[in-house]
Order: structure tokens, then C-alpha cells, then sequence
């Protein structure tokens, strides 16, 4: 038998499609009381009655943290609102998750609404969930934020951990106190109609994703003030389609795991300024089989980087203290990993206009900018491990420009495989490539909006690389449009130079051999081809 609020008796013939009304386990939604125990006493008896949906009517209910049960679908009505509470001690720690052993996991386990281990449930609107993040950011460093409650220690809008089979839709998700949605080691989801404005705190993700498989993203706007929709960990068979992004920070972001099997497509990014695609690729990782298509990135940076190899750590403070786990033994060494792995990733359909970063406006504090994210350029930079098969068809950009003479000078980029600004400012105004063996660029267009020393184009050790239909600006003040470095095995078919220039293809290094120019129309350029640093002069051939 099933059981009422009143406790009494109800016949099973309707178990699993009962409906409660939260008010009827005494809610007030009066935007003051807490409601916390009566919103979790509704989802408990709808779980004891195998299942139903929770309604959240119109009205502002105040709670803090209450957990998701199986087969439960929460409700929130039109003009009804799940309010979390300014008293950070109204938040409870989800255990089960862990904070220790992987350090993906170590960003904070308590939640608004959380679910561990449960299955078949949905979260809907039309409704509101307001996090009133504000009131866990400290006004200044050192000083408590309103809520008593900050750092990792700040709660989540929906936190899941190892659940199966549930969705998220047709519902807003305003002003968390940290990540909007973050989902572990879950699968088989369907995310969709979602609206998430998540810009009153540092770290406001929109969507964070560790080790997450099938996942299934649709319909939704993000503008949220750090990553849009990071996928960390082992992220397998995504989807994301039909939404659009805007952050201070990067919208896709990969870092460590095996993710592969992921399509991002038909997707509109603005006013982004930390890069839109962004992979870091360490030791151990391998990002495979993914493909980007049909976007349209508006005042971005970036606008794709992908780094493979160590990420520079800040170094220890001298005499620091090196915590361990049990100090009566010895620290063990960790197992070296293998090097890092990228491979067929495909970026089609793209048109982008990169601009100089700006703060956003309805970012309540400041955020700097690093040299390199106000002369920005797309990089594909290897400093140890496999990038390969890398592809760019009917990709279109327009870059700021800016970049100097002794920008332009740099031949030594420093070997760091970080965030894409931490290299410095790369010496390409568009496309810096190192270390990189089977690439393809079909239907490529680089333009320039303001002045530039610096070439359009840098393949520093690139081999096996195919270059057709590709037209590039150039600049007069540029010693070349494109420079390769001990480069090998390039076709360059199809080119076409749309503005004047010095020099079309600078060849340097002993190392450079078997690069062919093939048609195409470089009249502009006052200079083919010159050979510096020792590049031998047969390396490059051209066909008429």
C-alpha cells in the first residue's frame, strides 16, 4: 500500500504515477520560512511509493540541501521557485562523493540538489532554481563571504554522482554559488531547454562534466563566468547541439581521462574571452574521435587550442610542508605514464571573429587578461606526445591583429603544454602549429582586421601535412605570410594571397624538405619563397 501525507492508506494500483504537492507536506513558500524538510519529506514518500512527480507549485521555497531519490521527477511550476538559502549551514556534504585519491573530484561535494547512486529521475520546469551565489563570494580576500560558507566548501545547483538514466530540462538555473551542473561518473542522460545564468562567483561553470558517458546536451543557453561545458575525466558518446555560450573563460574544455566519441554541433558562441575549444592532453590522457561542427564564435579568443604534454605546475614554496597520507612511511614514487595521446579531432564549418578581450558586463567583479589572450591566435601545440590527424574544413576567421616586430621574431617558443596563454604571445596572428604529423586544412580563410607583424601561419617540426583552397591576408610589415620550420611532406594547393606582401612562404631549418606549392595565385607577394636558417633551397618546389 501506498501512504498519504496524512499517513493513511492509499491502494497500489497507482504506485508510480501519484503526483505531490509539496504544500501538502507543509512548504510555505513564503520566500522566508525554510522549506527544506518539507520538500525532502515529498520526495521520500514519492520514492516509498515507487515513484511519481514532486510539484513545486507557484511560490518562492526556501531550502538547502535536499537529495534526488529513483524514479522521482521534481516539478517546478511556472511561477514557482526553488530558492537555496543565504545560511550556509543549510548545506550538507554529499559523502559518498570523494575529495581524495583523484584529484578530478576535489572541487567540493556539497550540492543544492543533489543525487548519489539513483536512477530514473527528472528535474523540470518551467521554473526556477536560484543558488543566490553572491552570498558565498567574498567581498574581500580574507574576509568571510555573507553566507559563512566559501571555497570548495560552496554548494552546487544539481550535483550527481554515479546515477543512471535521467534528465534535466526546460528549466533555469540562475546565480549558483559554484559550478551550475556537475555531474561524476554518471551515464545516459538527456540535458535539454536548459537556461543558465551563472555569473555572481569565481568558478561559475555552467555545465562540468567528470567521467560522464552518454550524454545527450540540446536547446540550451549557457552564460556563466567560467568553463561553459568542461568534460574532464573519461567523457564518452556526447552530444551537445543547438545551444549557445557565452563565459569570461573557455566553453569546451578536456583535461585528462580517455574522452572520445564526442560531436559538438550547429552552436552559437559570444562574447567568450578564454577560448571556446580547449584541450589539455598530460601524461596518461587521450582525447580521440572528436568532431566540431557548424559553429558560429562571435567576440571570441582563442579560438581552438589544443596542448599536449606536462602542464607547468607552480613550484612549491621553499620549506613548504609535503602532506601524506600516513607520515610514518615513505612517500611512494608515482608510476611514470605514458605520454599523452590526440588524435582525430575534426573542426568543420566554422566562422569566427577574434577580438580583444573586454570584461562582461554583468560580471559583478574584475577579471584581468593575460598578454597572450589580447593578441590570441588558434594553436596546435605538441611538446610530448602524439597530435595527429587533425583536420580544418570551411573554417573562416577574422583576427584583431596587433602583434609586433619582435613578436613576430620569436623562432623559440618555450616548450609549455598549459593553458593557450601561457606560452606567452605566439609569433602567428592565426594558426601556430608544433609537432603535429597529419594535418589537413581545406577551405581555410585568415584575415586580419588591423595591423600585423607577426605571420599568419607557423608550422614549427609539422610533417604529413595537406593545405587546399587556403586564402590568407597578409601584411607588408610581416617578413612572410606563412614560416615553416623544419617542416616536411607539405602540399600547398589551391593558395590564393589576398592582400599584399613581402614574402608568401618563409622556409627555415636544415631539417625542411619536400614542401610543394601547387597553383593557386600568389602575385600579391613580392617574394614566393625565401630560405632562412639553413633551410636547403630545394626543400620547397613550385608548380605553375
Amino acid at each position: 500500500m501506498g501512504q498519504a501525507p496524512d499517513g493513511s492508506a492509499r491502494p497500489d494500483h497507482a504506485l508510480g504515477t501519484r503526483s505531490y504537492n509539496i504544500r501538502d507536506f507543509g512548504a510555505k513558500g513564503d520566500g522566508i520560512t525554510l522549506d527544506t524538510v518539507a520538500v525532502q519529506r515529498a520526495i521520500d514518500a514519492c520514492a516509498k511509493d515507487r515513484g511519481g512527480t514532486v510539484w513545486v507549485p507557484a511560490g518562492v521555497f526556501v531550502i538547502g540541501t535536499i537529495e534526488m531519490k529513483s524514479n522521482v521527477t521534481l516539478h517546478i511550476a511556472a511561477q514557482g521557485k526553488l530558492l537555496g538559502s543565504g545560511d550556509g549551514k543549510q548545506y550538507q556534504a554529499a559523502d559518498a562523493i570523494p575529495l581524495k585519491g583523484d584529484s578530478t573530484l576535489g572541487d567540493g561535494n556539497v550540492g543544492l540538489i543533489i543525487a548519489v547512486n539513483a536512477e530514473n529521475f527528472a528535474i523540470e520546469g518551467p521554473g526556477i532554481i536560484d543558488g543566490q551565489g553572491a552570498l558565498f563570494h567574498s567581498p574581500t580576500r580574507g574576509v568571510p563571504p555573507p553566507s559563512g560558507r566559501g571555497g570548495n566548501r560552496r554548494p552546487y545547483h544539481l550535483l550527481f554522482h554515479q546515477c543512471r538514466n535521467f534528465r534535466v530540462r526546460d528549466i533555469t538555473l540562475l546565480e549558483s554559488a559554484y559550478h551550475s551542473i556537475r555531474i561524476i561518473q554518471s551515464s545516459y542522460m538527456d540535458l535539454t531547454g536548459i537556461h543558465i545564468h551563472n555569473r555572481v562567483n569565481s568558478n561559475n561553470d555552467g555545465f562540468h562534466f567528470i567521467s560522464a558517458q552518454h550524454v545527450h546536451i540540446s536547446n540550451c543557453t549557457v552564460e556563466c563566468q567560467d568553463d561553459a561545458c568542461a568534460l574532464f575525466g573519461s567523457c564518452k558518446f556526447v552530444t551537445v547541439t543547438n545551444c549557445s555560450f557565452s563565459t569570461r573563460w573557455s566553453v569546451f574544455r578536456f583535461g585528462g581521462g580517455e574522452a572520445e566519441n564526442i560531436a559538438v554541433s550547429n552552436c552559437l558562441i559570444y562574447q567568450t574571452y578564454g577560448c571556446p575549444i580547449k584541450m589539455h592532453c598530460g601524461p596518461g590522457a587521450r582525447f580521440e574521435n572528436m568532431s566540431f561542427s557548424n559553429l558560429i564564435m562571435n567576440q571570441v579568443t582563442g579560438p581552438i587550442a589544443i596542448n599536449v604534454g606536462e602542464q607547468p605546475r607552480r613550484s612549491q614554496p621553499a620549506g613548504a610542508a609535503i602532506p601524506a597520507e600516513n607520515s610514518t612511511l615513505p612517500a611512494q614514487p608515482e608510476a611514470p605514464k605514458p605520454p599523452g595521446i590526440v588524435r582525430n579531432i575534426s573542426f568543420n564549418g566554422i566562422h569566427a571573429t577574434v577580438v580583444v578581450p573586454v570584461p562582461l558586463s554583468d560580471v559583478p567583479f574584475f577579471s584581468g587578461y593575460r598578454p597572450a589572450e589580447v593578441k590570441s591566435c588558434m594553436s596546435l601545440n605538441c611538446v610530448e606526445g602524439t597530435l595527429e590527424k587533425i583536420s580544418f574544413n570551411d573554417v573562416h576567421v577574422t583576427f584583431p591583429g596587433g602583434g609586433s616586430l619582435e613578436e613576430a621574431a620569436v623562432r623559440d617558443v618555450p616548450r609549455v603544454a598549459g593553458e593557450y596563454f601561457e606560452t606567452g604571445v605566439l609569433p602567428a596572428y592565426a594558426l601556430f602549429v608544433r609537432n603535429v604529423r597529419a594535418l589537413t586544412l581545406t577551405n581555410v580563410r585568415f584575415e586580419v582586421a588591423g595591423s600585423e607583424a607577426r605571420p599568419a601561419m607557423i608550422f614549427d617540426h609539422v610533417n604529413d601535412a595537406a593545405v587546399n583552397g587556403f586564402c590568407v591576408q597578409g601584411t607588408e610589415e610581416a617578413e612572410s605570410v606563412l614560416r615553416f620550420i623544419d617542416t616536411s611532406d607539405v602540399l600547398l594547393s589551391a593558395s590564393r594571397l589576398l592582400t599584399p606582401a613581402a614574402v608568401f612562404l618563409e622556409a627555415e631549418g636544415a631539417s625542411s624538405q619536400a614542401i610543394t606549392i601547387d597553383g593557386g595565385d600568389l602575385s600579391k607577394a613580392a617574394k614566393s619563397v625565401r630560405f632562412q636558417a639553413g633551410a636547403p633551397e630545394g626543400s620547397v618546389r613550385i608548380r605553375q
